[in-house]
């Protein structure tokens, strides 16, 4: 059966957006129908350069419909960044709503209590290919033990830093936290042209390790729900280790202070950086720019000298939408998507680290460059809060507004974090 892969059409977009001002519910029901043939239709993530990803998709589609006669699939590309705003939509108008979609791992807590997601567990525990899923990746897809989609790929950052901008200046790689932000510095100072750390106001989950490897958290459990962490010592003195790189001696805060993680990493890539937190999926895009055969990539240096700081665990997952009416079809493509070979495809194509402790090993084998990614994730990860009040969170900008007060000097390290710690309680306890 030939391809069928079509990206939607302004028409279906403006029919999408029409209805993301809808109120939002909390009990999409399940359409109770189970067609085996007709037209699934797919959302999955617009990449930087999304060819790559995109024959990876077709190949598997190609398959899909080949072995389910009568069966079409449709995908559409969407942006990060609008997301929130149309799967909220998708929830409210399951007429408009894809079968299956791609969702950050952040955002499953969220989608489950809006009802969005439906429960594959029992199809999860059957999967042969499941039992290799690894621990962190799989708690990504589940909610009070239920599971709600496949992990899709593993989002690891680390420090991508220029070999010869090194060599030229005599310097060694930063052993430890403290050494990280010297080195930085003394960048910049011998090379203005130049930042020391591309940093970013907006990159929370660049920020992050600062906060961890201090021995700061962002919340903790308590009752069965969350508190606030960031007025904790630990924490702050995080917050201020991250927040010294912005000045003119490093990343000048009237420039940097509006940066995301994209910023950083494309500052990097156009050469104007010596030194980038960046992911392993900002691979590719690092060799297409001016950093190509000049650089090298390590685990981020932690507090102590030969620790790692802990990274942000990062990631995507497939999910299939509760109201579809091809459940069963849907929950087949859910899973070739996220198979290991679709995985060492996506891996080879665009360096996602796949979600399968086999298959990553095999490509931490393969390609020398997913090795600081790997040796990052074994040293142990952290994530956000498992809460529906993340998302509320995450799309208030409470972090970067707190990171950008304090670079600004509006306020200093003990008052933004506490008024940061005060409207992540407002949502945690909202949330309920």
């Amino acid at each position: 059966m030939k391809l069928s892969v079509r990206l939607a059409g302004f028409t279906a977009l403006a029919a999408v957006l029409a209805t993301a001002c809808a109120p939002q519910t909390s009990g999409t029901s399940s359409s109770g129908k189970d067609e085996k043939t007709g037209t699934l239709r797919v959302w999955l993530f617009q990449e930087v350069d999304n060819q790559p990803k995109q024959r990876v998709v077709d190949a598997v589609l190609a398959d899909f419909e080949k072995a389910h006669r009568g069966a079409e699939v449709t995908v559409e590309y969407i942006p990060v960044e609008t997301r929130a705003q149309r799967v909220k939509a998708a929830f409210n108008d399951p007429k408009s709503a894809p079968d299956v979609i791609e969702y950050g791992n952040t955002d499953t807590a969220g989608y489950v209590k809006d009802g969005g997601l439906a429960d594959v567990t029992r199809e999860f525990d059957a999967w042969s290919e499941a039992r290799d899923t690894d621990p962190t990746a799989r708690r990504s897809v589940t909610v009070d033990g239920k599971v709600y989609g496949a992990p899709y790929f593993v989002g690891i950052r680390a420090l991508y830093y220029r070999t010869d901008v090194f060599r030229q200046l005599g310097l060694r790689v930063p052993q430890t936290q403290a050494e990280l932000i010297s080195t930085a510095k003394r960048i910049r100072a011998e090379r203005p042209d130049l930042y020391g750390l591309a940093v970013g106001g907006a990159y929370t989950y660049g920020a992050l390790p600062f906060l961890w490897a201090n021995g700061g958290d962002l919340a903790t459990e308590k009752g069965g729900g969350y508190a606030a962490a960031l007025g904790t010592p630990a924490a702050r003195k995080g917050i201020e280790a991250y927040t010294s790189l912005f000045g003119d001696d490093n990343c000048p805060a009237a420039k940097c202070a509006s940066w995301t993680g994209n910023d950083t990493v494309t500052a990097f890539t156009a050469g104007k950086a010596a030194m980038a937190i960046g992911g392993n999926f900002s691979h590719a895009a690092v060799d297409a720019g001016k950093a190509k055969g000049k650089y090298a990539v390590v685990p981020l240096p932690g507090a102590k000298a030969g620790s790692i700081a802990p990274a942000f665990a990062g990631g995507n997952n497939i999910g299939v939408l509760k109201s579809t009416s091809h459940r069963t079809l849907a929950v087949d493509l859910m899973k070739r998507l996220a198979s290991k070979q679709a995985q060492g495809r996506l891996f080879d194509a665009m360096g996602f680290l796949p979600t399968f402790t086999d298959v990553r090993e095999q490509a931490a084998a393969k390609e020398p460059f997913a090795k600081p990614f790997v040796d990052t994730l074994a040293a142990g990860t952290k994530f956000v809060p498992v809460t529906p009040a993340w998302a509320q969170i995450d799309s208030s900008l409470v972090l970067p507004t707190m990171f950008q007060e304090i670079v600004s000097g509006r306020k200093d390290v003990a008052d933004a974090s506490a008024a940061a710690a005060k409207k992540m309680d407002d949502a945690f306890g909202s949330a309920g």
